[in-house]
């Protein structure tokens, strides 16, 4: 009743329609026949009419590469979880609808924030704006350094990180260390999505922050620019080969599989497909997928399409049924032509396949007498890496009263991609003797359906 079809450019008989609004098509329409519109209408939030309804998230502008990705990296860094979404455009400009809830139901949104992040992602229309945007792009967000330092306790690294999200500030390194005296000095590597941090009011705002959730624990916190210590911290992680064998495989190991035993919706995760269809319609390549529903899924795909200049021309993402998800994307190469050379199809259905098996690699091993949990996802080629996966990982150790000695984020590079790696090293408690072969199943069991949002 509500919707109407929204033919696709090219369009052929036997090629079947997106369906969306009719009232945002009118308005997508007039907006692209004068070439100008409201800035304020590039990204339209509305809520839902009851608390559990999902807000529809509009976005309406000129198109550019891997947008698509860069959108869906500031809605998993906000906590949302897709529920579903409509992709669209000619190559010039793009439709963007999603229907999105916090996940958990708790969590506080700032919606006017999440507007002015997405705006910031979009190009604009007006020629000598999307110039300087452009430029603007093109430079690095500026580094800081905080440093905490505090008396220590359970889920001291997960407060800390709960409120850096909050406030919409990005982990890109850590260092934690613990003293003998029972003190613990946090070093985060952190960028503002607000870029805001230049500012006295925001750096004092950020510590006063930390001060009130830490209370009486917290012994100091300093706020700066990331000066030389950066480049010390930035360097490729030390990785022994048996545990990089072990931790970067393409497939899961029988260690691993051993350890999601425990997981009932895991058996699940191996049954996943991709259909290739380049006889459905003359100017388009056809991906039907199907695969278990996980948090950041739409993420992965839209980053591997990305990495591997493939253009969605259309899309649609379905509504998860019975804990699975479908999405069917009408894609196209760089050069607008379909991909019928089949070894690029199988190259790319296994690249998507990968990330919808295995997004994430979670390990526990040993490094000398103490026990080690790694974490590991692959970076976007532009070198950016997964979002919150240091709050997730930290978010399962605090469940469990897990305390961790220390932990770090540094980088990995294999023959085929670069991955950013989370080592945490764990202290033992009565709950979970970190001896126990069973424990150490559990903790990668918490960890992963946390990171995974099952």
């Amino acid at each position: 009743g509500n919707e109407v079809n929204l033919h696709l450019p090219n369009h052929q008989p036997n090629l079947p329609c997106l369906r969306l609004w009719p009232i945002s098509r009118r308005r997508s329409s007039n907006r692209m026949k004068r070439m100008g519109m409201s800035w304020e209408d590039v990204v339209l939030i509305e809520g839902g009419k009851t608390s559990t309804d999902p807000t529809v998230v509009t976005v309406n502008c000129p198109d550019k590469a891997g947008l698509g990705c860069d959108l869906l990296r500031i809605v998993l860094e906000f906590g949302l979880y897709v529920t579903r979404g409509d992709f669209s455009t000619d190559g010039k400009w793009c439709y963007i609808v999603l229907w999105v809830v916090p996940r958990p139901s708790s969590l506080r949104v700032d919606w006017e924030s999440l507007n002015k992040r997405l705006l910031s992602c979009c190009p604009s229309c007006l020629p000598t704006f999307y110039l300087n945007q452009l430029s603007d792009c093109s430079k690095p967000p500026q580094l800081y350094l905080l440093k905490v330092f505090s008396l220590d306790r359970k889920g001291l690294i997960h407060d800390v990180t709960k409120v850096l999200c909050e406030l919409e500030l990005a982990i890109q390194r850590v260092k934690v260390m613990t003293t003998p005296d029972g003190k613990v000095l946090d070093l985060f590597f952190i960028t503002d999505g607000m870029d805001l941090l230049h500012t006295n009011i925001r750096r004092e705002k950020t510590c006063e922050h930390l001060r009130v959730v830490l209370g009486e624990c917290c012994i100091s916190c300093e706020l700066q620019l990331a000066g030389p210590e950066y480049d010390i911290q930035q360097g490729l992680s030390c990785i022994s080969e048996a545990v990089a064998e072990e931790l970067f495989s393409c497939e899961l190991s029988a260690k691993e599989d051993r350890a999601q035993t425990l997981s009932a919706d895991v058996s699940k995760v191996k049954k996943a497909s991709i259909t290739v269809d380049n006889l459905l319609s003359p100017t388009h390549t056809l991906l039907q997928i199907q695969c278990l529903d996980q948090k950041g899924l739409v993420y992965d795909i839209l980053k591997i399409s990305k990495d591997c200049d493939i253009r969605i021309v259309h899309g649609r993402i379905s509504s998860s049924v019975k804990g699975y998800r479908s999405l069917d994307l009408f894609i196209q190469k760089k050069d607008g032509k379909k991909i019928v050379d089949n070894d690029n199809q199988v190259a790319l259905c296994s690249r998507l396949k990968e990330e919808m098996l295995h997004p994430l690699r979670v390990i526990i091993t040993n490094r000398g007498p103490d026990t080690e949990l790694l974490v590991a996802n692959p970076v976007e080629l532009s070198g950016k890496g997964r979002p919150r996966v240091f709050y997730d990982v930290t978010l399962a150790l605090k469940t469990l009263g897990i305390c961790v000695f220390s932990a770090e984020i540094g980088r990995h590079s294999t023959p085929l991609r670069q991955w950013e790696v989370y080592r945490f090293l764990l202290d033992e408690s009565r709950g979970f003797p970190l001896t126990s072969n069973r424990a150490k199943r559990d903790i990668v069991d918490k960890v992963r359906r946390t990171l995974m949002g099952w």
